[in-house]
């Protein structure tokens, strides 16, 4: 009894020095083959070389890329990129040059700048870094409806340009055609009138092109009225939030700027439809203004449309 008690005890002594002798030379394997795995070696890119090939390129005295071809590249011109370049190195130091903990020269400022706008232009993926860059430094001037302050400026230059007093902007939509729209999206975005998918776009700007209100992107075969419907235009104007731009027309106190309108537009006090059929001197003055007024807001449509890549639907910017 005791020597088949001492044997089965044997036995499983060699179990265990078994397994533990493997444990140990697993371990050991383990540790020589992360000891002979290294880094790959670090892959020179020479920035300071890339810097002075993308001056040489497009921003010294004598560039290889004229006007033309910069403008097509970045979708802007030389002296906005290099605006929005100063600026951004001035209010963030991200797109300024640094020296890593390593020693290493990083990008300049001038490199960051040119891969946040092309991906800006182009729609591809990016760093948070720079569309936050972007974001901060212009959001609050640029992405916004007009103040108080910005209501009289614009009454100014619509009765300077057009002749029509109190007047905010042109409100019309357009269709863009979407040659890059799912398949699974197709139906959803192609109507009649049109030979392929479009993205419908409402946008109201300022004299100087200042898009300060964009809505796009609603799937459907939607007109004029049905966009407006679900767009945020008049917003702060039904929540009473609005800034008050009062004047007097007629002896008739309006609260709010108005917006110049084609006929289909409903009745609405913020909306000037044009005429279609005049029939006397006064409504034919009237739509030949409007017709003028249409032709400037059309051209600042045009400039939306080289400029815009769309990629997501239902997109809102104010």
């Amino acid at each position: 009894m005791s020597s088949s008690s001492s044997s089965s005890d044997g036995v499983l002594d060699d179990m265990v020095i078994a397994m533990a002798q493997e444990a140990i030379n697993y371990l050991q394997e383990e540790a020589e083959s992360s000891a002979s795995r290294t880094r790959q070696p670090p892959i020179e890119r020479n920035r300071l070389a890339a810097h002075e090939r993308l001056v040489q390129d497009y921003f010294c005295e004598t560039p290889v890329y004229d006007d033309v071809q910069f403008k097509r590249r970045f979708r802007m011109s030389r002296r906005l990129f290099v605006k929005i370049s100063n600026d951004l190195a001035g209010e963030s130091p991200f797109f300024t040059q640094r020296v890593s903990a390593s020693g290493k020269v990083g990008f300049s400022g001038l490199q960051k700048c040119t891969a946040a706008i092309r991906q800006l232009g182009y729609g591809t993926s990016s760093d948070a870094n720079n569309l936050l860059g972007v974001i901060s430094l212009y959001g609050r001037r640029y992405l916004r409806m007009p103040t108080a302050a910005d209501v009289p400026i614009l009454y100014e230059a619509h009765q300077r340009l057009h002749g029509f007093p109190r007047m905010l902007g042109s409100l019309d939509c357009m269709h863009r055609e979407w040659a890059a729209c799912p398949t699974a999206w197709k139906g959803q975005h192609h109507r009649g009138d049109h030979d392929g998918p479009t993205v419908i776009l409402q946008a109201v700007a300022s004299q100087d092109l200042w898009i300060w209100h964009a809505y796009f992107g609603m799937a459907g075969t939607n007109n004029d009225i049905a966009f407006l419907m679900t767009s945020n235009l008049f917003d702060d104007v039904i929540d009473d939030v609005a800034p008050d731009t009062s004047f007097y027309a007629n002896d008739v106190q309006y609260k709010y700027g108005y917006y110049l309108t084609d006929g289909i537009y409903p009745e609405w006090a913020t909306l000037v439809k044009s005429l279609s059929c005049p029939d006397d001197e006064k409504r034919l003055y009237f739509k030949k203004k409007t017709r003028v007024s249409k032709k400037r807001y059309r051209a600042g449509f045009r400039c939306v449309k080289e400029k815009m890549v769309y990629h997501h639907p239902a997109v809102e910017d104010t």
